[in-house]
């Protein structure tokens, strides 16, 4: 039986994560009191006598709980933003290639890709491994959230009695061109140039839409709309990340429609002049506590999809 320690639990991806484990007969989840996880000698201790470790933390605490691993063996599965380009690092996205997936079997720290990050690599790793767009393509990113996404802080503001008005409506951030998930998109994917990112939060609790959209110019010589579907439907087939026809119910796409999920929707719509690709999810789910469960459950060697619900 593996033993797990989760180094963050009271966070909202952490909750997440041993809300799921806790169900599981085939681990053991080490738990600290709420004044041990304030003492660096307690998580110490917690982070080299596990299995595997989960972090659910802010990038320099992170940083700090790999920095306390002296035992070889531990596997670490890091949420946060702070080793997701390191190349001592895997991304934790196996749908990608083979090469993801068989690398999660033996790596020992693993990045856990970021919610907004998951779903535009999702649609756009496999149009520049096809070559059907180009790397320098120029490309556009819509993502719609719901308010959990922003942790404890912001699901308070949302949850409040009295709150601003202002949370009535969806409102546009990283309005700066700035957004630490930007890094990953452009690494991971391979393209030479960052997005037009514009994230959205929405008063809802949990759900995710990506959609980039694209013009039949951008598009390599020989492909179509038609392309794009068939490298989805071949690349995205498995029981967590699927490929459909059609995602929308009467021509509107729900940004909740999957919440509580672990899985991820890809689809294509629009015409051969203008289209627009879309993956839907939960941002808890496959954008954080389900992806880092589905990488864990590879590197322990068993069926990935095992505590997920799809």
């Amino acid at each position: 039986m593996k033993k797990i320690f989760i180094d963050g639990k009271a966070g909202t991806t952490g909750l997440r994560i041993y809300e799921r484990l806790s169900e599981r007969s085939d681990i053991e989840i080490l738990t600290l009191s709420d004044e041990e996880r304030k003492l660096p000698e307690a998580r110490k201790k917690a982070l080299n006598s596990c299995d595997i470790a989960f972090l659910c933390l802010p990038d320099d605490a992170a940083r700090e709980s790999v920095a306390m691993i002296e035992n070889e063996k531990v596997v670490v599965l890091d949420t946060s933003t702070a080793h997701r380009t390191d190349a001592d690092w895997l991304y934790g996205f196996p749908e990608l290639s083979e090469k993801y997936e068989s690398g999660l079997r033996t790596a020992k720290r693993i990045a856990v890709p970021g919610c907004h990050a998951s779903g535009f690599i999702a649609l756009i790793y496999p149009l520049i491994e096809k070559n059907i767009i180009s790397p320098d393509a120029l490309l556009t990113c819509h993502s719609l959230t719901g308010y959990s996404g922003g942790g404890k802080k912001m699901i308070g503001e949302y949850e409040a009695d009295e709150r601003n008005p202002l949370l009535d409506a969806p409102r546009q951030y990283g309005i700066t061109q700035q957004h630490k998930h930007l890094k990953e998109m452009k690494v991971v994917t391979g393209i030479g140039n960052a997005p037009c990112f514009c994230p959205i939060v929405s008063d809802f609790y949990s759900g995710m839409l990506v959609t980039v959209p694209l013009f039949a110019e951008q598009l390599n010589g020989g492909h179509d709309i038609e392309s794009i579907r068939k490298t989805y439907a071949e690349k995205y087939c498995g029981e967590i990340v699927r490929y459909l026809p059609s995602i929308d119910e009467n021509g509107f796409i729900s940004a909740g429609a999957v919440s509580g999920k672990d899985s991820m929707l890809v689809s294509v719509s629009g015409n051969e002049d203008r289209m627009v690709l879309t993956a839907l999810y939960d941002n808890l789910g496959k954008g954080a506590s389900g992806a880092a469960i589905q990488c864990m459950n590879i590197a322990m060697g068993i069926d990935k999809t095992t505590g997920l619900v799809l």
